[in-house]
């Protein structure tokens, strides 16, 4: 007993030395003596947080960690008693962040996680006899770490986007790392390079990329022992002359700046071997950087470069010299001279808010900048048109038949149609699309020119101030192209997508998505030139979980690689990608790791482990294959994974969805019909309850991106079969996650009865894709299996307020007619220009004031009961009451309506003839014209 208290005494006194007192009674980071003496009690060491004096903003507590996305204030504690042998954070986690802790050879790795989102912490620690010793040691360590990363874009907002780091400074106590060799700062919010960096003295890579830094200190030099240095995308507009002091730099990135010059002391790196300056301001390159004869790649693109110094030719080495988007052998541009200078060119482009009711508008040469009602803006610069020129603009509903959409891909538009199609413009035209991002993906534009669909070079940005979808709301988030001609437009949300060209020379293919994951070609992989592309598809991590059944199961992000032309590599390629999450090199248990390899033909998953040499780092797996196809990593307890990532496969393409069937509450007759993801319901029916009730959303289901189904009403309710949307007395949908697949009808009782009518709605799978997997598709046929979800339906009465009571055609068959449910259908399209076209109905100003008091607080009720009004005057009114409709809403504007009447009354015109044939009483006129067959 008194030898216990004697240690215990002894490692008192050895804390309060090592970590309290240093060089007379000093402390680190307010860690004082007799602090550090009283943490050795039974309740455990706590070790403060080592950012205690960083500048950060609040964050919420997420545990120990050294990311700056989640910096805190909470404190790592190992726990002396004997009955606890693993390290534990004191206070406890909360129940979404984890923690493994591991010991092998010499190491401790760390690893503290959110869901799939890990950071890892890799600390050398000796040998020592016992564990105490160990996690003592594991404190001091904090100031011998060799590698320290701290980026941002690891979180995102509610709306999708990546959030920066937190990061605006370091705290003095960074500079007692002196062991420290790699430091990797991207994506945070640091304007100057903090000071306690430049006593690094061992730093041999800094990464800086995508900060706020606008200019470096002389002092960088003194860092002799950096080897690469990355500043990429910052505000930087030169570089100090102590650059030319890091004689052992090997590789330097500054491109995404704004340097206007380089300094000549760049010649001195003669070490140097890659040297990044693209997407500068560079006008002129020193004649020095001929005395850099160990350079292999000079990338100066996208600069403002005429000419090219001739000494770069004789550098022996150099086997990459990349000067595109350069103005070379052009003469200098000559200064504006102000008397000449055109009044067009100083004025800004004009602006031209379009209402709904507005679609088409005017452009002529002195350009245009055009916002459209929804968030689309149209930028058509000067001189793209040389007279004034009439267009029109329409958004129309996706068609299936229409909209192109590959595995995994996620529409997110309506379309938009642009005319006249076909027309040419002298300069591009930006086109910009408005759409919601709810899954992380690649975003991108897709056109239709009447034959064939493209995929459109696409920038994304948020929409101008003065312009939102909504009114007082956020500025849309705009997919933007570039066209020389209109058709149609829609966005698209796809896997991340990276591709390269390979040569004989080989090459290396890095994903945007995750710099971790990277595909390198040796040399002579190939004999000829081909186009390689890799497509990474993100996984949910629970979704693994679940499906599986393993708490412990996770997978990797999925690879997609393709070529042109598809032919086997001569060599191997060197694939790499990231361990699945929660897994590092050290505690990773080779059984549990299986490398899966898809065939996209026959649609099988093959378990290739044994067949690959399959190679671990710490957070890293790197395995080779001469074929591309789909590659998977998993790491599960289960033995046999190909059956469970099938699945997972196919429902990484589906969407869970509920279905809606609400009754409008004053007049009940109305039924508003909708599919939507299962997140989304519960607010959608929170947001309808003051105008619609019915029964509670249905179970959960599942569908594809694209899929049609139908919905049929059944057990004393009927609708009218003459809608186009119709299809066998069933109503079409066509499912798309990021639109509102809905639909707002008029039913009625199958027979007319004065008692309540109590009747359902049933969702049935439609058509089935032709390119769904086999094991999918025998899923949908039958019956029983086209069947998805029943909703009930109640029908207090027949003679509601608001409704007709019978039926009511418009018109004749002959010359085409008008139902109630078409009339129903026009009402929802039509906004706040109702009046105008009730006066060109004839209808008298009075008589719209009464229909406006009436429904005062339901403007659907409104133009509804507008219609109705007009359509009892026009009954056996005789053929002329469509036409007239059509020439009212024509004259109000609204063309489209008018278009989707007579398109509605063309199709009544032929089903009329077809049954006049089928009863053998086609008249002659009908067997002359042409179209009626």
């Amino acid at each position: 007993m008194e030898r216990e208290e004697d240690e215990q005494a002894e490692e008192k006194v050895w804390l309060a030395t090592n970590l309290g007192e240093r060089e007379g009674g000093g402390h680190i980071d307010g860690f004082s003596a007799e602090r550090g003496a009283m943490m050795g009690t039974e309740e455990g060491l706590v070790l403060p947080g080592f950012f205690g004096n960083s500048q950060l903003e609040e964050s919420p507590p997420l545990g120990f960690s050294l990311s700056s996305d989640h910096t805190d204030t909470w404190a790592l504690s190992i726990l002396s008693s004997s009955s606890s042998s693993l390290p534990c954070l004191s206070p406890p986690l909360p129940p979404s962040v984890g923690l493994d802790g591991v010991l092998a050879e010499g190491r401790l790795v760390l690893d503290v996680y959110r869901g799939e989102i890990s950071s890892r912490l890799l600390l050398k620690v000796p040998r020592l006899s016992c564990f105490w010793s160990i996690c003592l040691t594991f404190f001091m360590c904090l100031y011998s770490l060799s590698m320290f990363l701290s980026q941002g874009h690891r979180f995102y907002d509610p709306q999708g986007d990546p959030l920066p780091g937190l990061l605006s400074s370091l705290p003095d106590s960074v500079s007692s790392l002196s062991l420290l060799v790699h430091l990797d700062l991207s994506f945070n919010c640091l304007s100057s390079l903090p000071p306690c960096l430049l006593s690094l003295s061992h730093l041999s890579e800094l990464l800086l990329c995508h900060n706020q830094l606008t200019g470096l200190p002389e002092g960088l030099g003194a860092l002799v022992s950096l080897r690469r240095v990355s500043l990429l995308g910052n505000r930087l507009e030169d570089l100090p002359r102590g650059v030319g002091l890091l004689c052992r730099l090997q590789e330097l990135d500054v491109s995404f700046n704004q340097l206007e010059r380089l300094p000549d002391e760049l010649g001195q790196l003669q070490d140097l071997q890659k040297l990044e300056l693209s997407n500068n301001r560079l006008r002129a390159l020193p004649e020095t950087l001929g005395s850099l004869r160990s350079l292999r790649q000079l990338v100066i693109q996208s600069n403002d470069l005429r000419t090219v110094p001739e000494c770069l030719r004789s550098l022996p080495l150099l086997d990459k010299l990349d000067t595109r988007n350069n103005p070379l052998g052009r003469p200098p541009t000559p200064p504006l001279i102000a008397h000449v200078t055109p009044v067009l060119e100083e004025s800004e482009i004009p602006e031209l808010h379009l209402g709904f009711g507005q679609h088409s508008f005017e452009v002529s040469s002195a350009g245009c900048h055009v916002f459209i009602p929804g968030g689309a803006e149209l930028l058509f610069p000067r001189r793209c048109v040389n007279a004034v020129t009439q267009l029109q603009w329409a958004e129309r509903r996706p068609d299936r038949k229409w909209v192109w959409l590959e595995e995994h891909d996620v529409l997110l538009s309506r379309q938009l149609e642009l005319r006249p199609h076909g027309a040419t413009f002298e300069e591009p035209v930006e086109v910009c699309i408005p759409y919601h991002k709810t899954r992380k993906g690649d975003v991108a534009v897709r056109r239709f020119d009447g034959r064939s669909w493209s995929t459109l070079s696409t920038l994304t940005r948020r929409g101008s101030e003065k312009h939102s979808c909504r009114p007082g709301g956020r500025p849309a988030r705009l997919a933007c192209c570039s066209v020389s001609q209109f058709s149609w437009f829609v966005a698209i949300s796809r896997p991340f997508l990276d591709s390269c060209s390979v040569s004989p020379e080989g090459a290396l293919l890095v994903s945007e998505f995750d710099p971790g994951i990277k595909l390198i070609f040796p040399p002579e992989c190939t004999t000829e030139t081909r186009t390689v592309t890799l497509q990474v598809l993100q996984v949910v991590l629970s979704e693994v979980q679940d499906l599986i059944g393993d708490p412990h199961a996770s997978a990797s992000p999925l690879l997609c690689l393709s070529q042109t032309p598809s032919i086997h590599f001569l060599q191997p390629i060197t694939v790499q990608i990231p361990l699945p999450p929660g897994v590092t090199g050290h505690m990773v248990d080779m059984s549990r790791l299986h490398l899966m390899h898809g065939d996209p033909t026959a649609h099988t998953w093959t378990d290739i482990t044994a067949q690959v040499s399959l190679y671990v780092t710490h957070i890293y797996a790197v395995f080779s294959i001469t074929h591309f196809s789909w590659y998977w990593l998993w790491y599960t307890t289960h033995r046999c994974v190909s059956g469970v990532v099938r699945k997972m496969y196919h429902r990484l393409k589906q969407f869970r969805i509920r279905f809606l069937a609400l009754q409008k509450k004053n007049d009940p007759e109305q039924v508003l019909l909708q599919c939507l993801p299962s997140d989304k319901a519960e607010s959608r029916l929170a947001s309808l309850s003051e105008q619609y009730e019915g029964p509670q959303p249905s179970e959960l289901c599942v569908l594809l991106e694209g899929e049609q189904f139908f919905a049929g009403f059944e057990r004393g309710i009927d609708i009218s079969a003459d809608r186009p949307d119709c299809k066998d007395g069933r109503l079409s949908f066509t499912f798309y996650s990021h639109l509102k697949n809905i639909k707002e009808v008029h039913v009625c009782p199958t027979h007319p009865q004065q008692g309540t009518v109590r009747g359902q709605v049933s969702f049935y799978r439609g058509e089935v894709p032709n390119d769904l997997p086999e094991e999918v598709a025998s899923k949908r046929k039958g019956h029983d299996n086209q069947w998805m979800a029943t909703l009930p339906l109640r029908i207090a009465n027949a003679d509601c307020d608001g409704s007709i009571s019978g039926e009511l055609n418009l018109g004749d068959p002959e010359s085409g007619y008008l139902t109630q449910t078409n009339l129903l259908s026009i009402s929802l399209r039509i906004n706040q220009e109702w009046q105008n076209i009730g006066i060109n109905l004839g209808i008298s100003y009075d008589q719209l004031e009464r229909i406006r008091n009436q429904h005062r607080d339901n403007f659907g009720a409104q133009v509804l009961a507008m219609l109705f009004h007009w359509a009892r005057g026009q009954q056996g009114a005789g053929p002329g009451a469509v036409q007239q409709l059509m020439k009212a809403l024509v004259d109000s504007g609204r063309r489209d309506l008018a278009e989707e009447v007579e398109d509605i009354v063309t199709l009544g015109k032929r089903k009329y003839e077809e049954s006049l044939k089928r009863v053998g009483l086609q008249t002659p006129a009908s067997s002359a014209d042409p179209q009626s067959s």
